[in-house]
């Protein structure tokens, strides 16, 4: 990983930022002070991580101090975050939701209906 690698990253969390939360500004560390309210902390933390790295990176003499795993790690965390669903993905989410209110409301009647036999065969 390069400095121009870690501008690149920190290039597409401020587009995925303006494109998923219409936030507006030159670069990344102008789009984390518009929106600090509407990011998670932990996304919000690793953001301004990136920025730090970002800027760290044009310096050849700084670059040795960047950690590459930590980078990677806050990155994935960001585009995470930020990265929508696609509609397959949606869909699946919501059939898997929908399937799993039909099981829970399925189990609660067999469990309504044992204790009613159960009760009508002691009385």
């Amino acid at each position: 990983m390069t400095g121009v690698t870690v501008q690149e990253m920190a290039g597409q969390v401020a587009d995925l930022m303006e494109a998923r939360l219409g936030l507006r500004g030159d670069g990344l560390a102008a789009k984390l002070r518009r929106g600090r309210r509407v990011l998670p902390r932990n996304v919000r933390r690793e953001a301004e991580y990136l920025v730090r790295a970002a800027e760290k990176a044009h310096l050849p003499k700084l670059q040795v101090q960047l950690d590459r795993a930590r980078i990677d790690s806050a990155f994935e965390i960001c585009m995470g975050h930020l990265k929508p669903l696609g509609v397959k993905a949606r869909r699946r989410a919501l059939f898997l939701d929908m399937l799993t209110g039909f099981g829970t409301a399925v189990f609660a009647v067999i469990v309504l209906v044992v204790i009613v036999l159960a009760w009508r065969a002691q009385g």
